[in-house]
């Protein structure tokens, strides 16, 4: 009987179920995580990205900048990256993306105390007049990354997605090859500074 299920009025929900709805509600109200990626773009395709990714809270595990010490008339030399034990491991793991995927070369890079630039090149070896698709995307390559170094250190380094931007043209290529060169230089002043 229908009336039975839902108490003698027949409009009343059991305190169960309104619980559910209120709490379904309430979720639906909650903000939704926006999209990072460009829409209708394909990352898999041939091209250049500039990738940052950041340890989990922004703690410092990946190494120390360190201002060398040296005799340089009239300017201080530039800092340098002391990679710590789970900088190193970040690094190998970067340093295999090109055997690990086929027509991908990581173009350069920086590991910074807690956070990493880098310049994804997909479709390496192949005619930009006709590019074509690699055999991943940049999510599942860096997704892979991070798998990897987490393994190996025994837990997850990571927060979770990564920003990038699709390098479009020479000039923006060398402004982000120009970031990753000075931001040691420049770690006080980074936002990822803790």
């Amino acid at each position: 009987m229908p009336g039975a299920l839902f108490g003698a009025a027949g409009g009343e929900l059991p305190q169960k179920l309104s619980t559910f709805v209120e709490k379904d509600d309430f979720l639906k109200e909650l903000p939704v995580r926006k999209g990072v990626r460009l829409k209708g773009h394909d990352y898999a395709s041939a091209g250049y990205y500039f990738v940052t990714f950041c340890v989990k809270d922004k703690h410092e595990l990946l190494g120390e900048i360190k201002a060398d010490v040296g005799a340089i008339i009239n300017r201080p030399p530039p800092p340098t990256i002391r990679l710590s034990e789970y900088g190193q491991v970040v690094q190998a793991a970067i340093q295999e993306i090109p055997v690990h995927y086929t027509g991908v070369v990581v173009d350069k890079y920086v590991i910074m105390p807690n956070h990493i630039h880098m310049i994804l090149m997909l479709g390496h070896g192949r005619l930009i007049i006709a590019p074509t698709k690699t055999s991943a995307t940049v999510s599942t390559i860096i997704k892979q990354l991070k798998r990897q170094a987490s393994k190996q250190v025994g837990f997850s380094l990571w927060q979770k997605s990564f920003h990038d931007r699709i390098i479009r043209d020479e000039a923006d290529y060398h402004r982000a090859c120009q970031y990753i060169a000075d931001n040691p230089a420049k770690w006080t002043e980074d936002e990822y500074y803790a």
